[in-house]
């Protein structure tokens, strides 16, 4: 997402900072944070701290006004409204600022620096999960109304433990995405219920397998706060097609990712921030009857902490 405009000066940098170290010692800062009490549990106020210091600073730093206050007020209580069962608002706001984003690389890193340097790497979860999905058999269709424009695939893969390279019997492979008219089954009162989702169980080799689509570049919802930031921003709404997953599997850490198609244009320029290299794949032309194309991805999964 290159601009021509820079994204900031020394002078408007060494403003940013001095306002932050102002804030530090500001006596109603100060007094808000001092207002916390005992019993505030120790995280909490980490984070509290943290959070009141940097908002304290930011207003400081643009010297926000009362209407664009108001206008961030609004913003967040819109979000709150508009979210239900089809949409999590909250979350696509968070996505346009690149946050769950950063907290997702935050966690990654933390994984990694604990010596699992070889797991498969995590993404956002997204405002469209749903819980409970059905449980299948291995080799299912996970399709239940196909439409015009659509590439069948078939993905397959192993679940590994990323220390030993031994398969893990008995993972549940959560999956989930679009149909090909970008749209989510919760989204899209045309699609059946549970349509393109499913949770699958790795068999005695630690592999799961099933029959699902070749994902497809879509438009995050634009009518709604995180449309209008992005709007504001000049930017688009668009992510590059991709595969949900959660994988799960008793004594590992659980694992949320997202799987790219490389012929996506949008791999270079997701309007979310999630994209991340090793999980950018190629889907290959099949020769199975009942799919066009076909994926084979093991992941690999780290043990949890003792």
């Amino acid at each position: 997402m290159s601009s021509t405009t820079p994204i900031s000066t020394p002078a408007a940098d060494e403003h940013a900072l001095a306002t932050f170290k102002a804030t530090l010692s500001d006596p109603f800062t100060n007094a808000v944070l001092g207002s916390m009490g005992p019993e505030t549990p120790e995280r909490a106020r980490v984070v509290l701290t943290s959070l009141i210091r940097h908002l304290h600073a930011f207003a400081r730093e643009v010297e926000l006004t009362t209407p664009e206050w108001m206008l961030g007020v609004t913003t967040m209580n819109r979000g709150g409204q508009m979210t239900n069962e089809q949409r999590n608002e909250g979350i696509l706001i968070t996505d346009v600022l690149g946050l769950e984003s950063l907290v997702d690389q935050i966690t990654q890193e933390t994984m990694l620096h604990s010596g699992a340097s070889d797991i498969t790497l995590s993404a956002i979860l997204g405002p469209f999960y749903r819980e409970n999905a059905p449980k299948y058999e291995n080799g299912t269709d996970i399709v239940l109304k196909h439409m015009e424009g659509e590439d069948t695939a078939f993905i397959q893969g192993q679940v590994l433990d990323a220390n030993t390279g031994l398969p893990l019997v008995g993972a549940e492979v959560d999956v989930w995405h679009t149909a090909p008219n970008g749209l989510y089954e919760q989204q899209d009162p045309d699609q059946p219920d549970w349509n393109l989702r499913g949770v699958f169980t790795t068999d005695s080799e630690g592999r799961y397998s099933m029959y699902a689509l070749r994902p497809t570049s879509y438009p995050i919802p634009f009518d709604g706060p995180a449309g209008d930031i992005l709007k504001l921003m000049g930017r688009h709404p668009m992510r590059p097609g991709h595969i949900h997953l959660i994988v799960r599997k008793e004594g590992y850490q659980p694992l949320t990712t997202q799987l790219y198609d490389r012929r996506d244009k949008y791999v270079t320029n997701d309007a979310v921030f999630a994209v991340k290299d090793s999980l950018i794949v190629d889907f290959v032309e099949s020769k199975k009857e009942k799919a066009a194309y076909e994926l084979t991805y093991d992941i690999r999964l780290s043990k949890t902490k003792a």
